[in-house]
């Protein structure tokens, strides 16, 4: 259970950062996460997250226990969360996992844009492309672990 509630964290600490991954959560915006938008948002993101998980995740950071999550407990869940370093570079590892389709080590323009596509957000592959080249410090047309890790950790 651990895994599912911390997954969501992932060093976000700039409130910026926060905000955006908010908004992804709360796809009808109403400026509320519900249980039934985060298990859509982590089934596409490829999470096998049970109606228990589900539970326990909006038990702990729902701290006004009104059933929903609120932009100010997602902003303090993920500070609360951005401060294990161990547990952070598993996350890290987890997230690239997911974003790695093919599992070679390496995350590709188009397995990028697939998940973005299953995130719902609208952009090309050329979009991903230029994605991947800001990040890309070997400029070998991929982001590889370290990267990935460089870019998760920018605030």
């Amino acid at each position: 259970m651990a895994t599912a509630t911390n997954n969501l964290s992932l060093y976000m600490t700039n409130i910026d950062d926060v905000k955006k991954i908010f908004t992804r959560f709360d796809t009808n915006g109403d400026g509320q996460i519900s249980s039934e938008e985060l298990v859509h948002v982590m089934k596409a993101l490829g999470s096998d997250i049970s109606a228990e998980e589900v539970k326990e995740v909006m038990t702990k950071i729902d701290t006004d226990c009104d059933g929903f999550i609120n932009l100010e407990e997602f902003a303090g869940f993920c500070k609360e969360n951005a401060g294990n370093q161990d547990e952070g570079l598993n996350e890290l590892q987890e997230a690239f996992e997911l974003y790695d389709l093919n599992k070679n080590g390496l995350i590709s323009s188009t397995e990028l844009h697939q998940i973005l596509t299953r995130l719902g957000e609208r952009c090309t592959v050329e979009d991903c492309v230029k994605m991947i080249k800001s990040v890309d410090s070997d400029g070998d047309g991929y982001v590889d672990f370290e990267e990935f890790k460089k870019m998760m950790s920018r605030s």
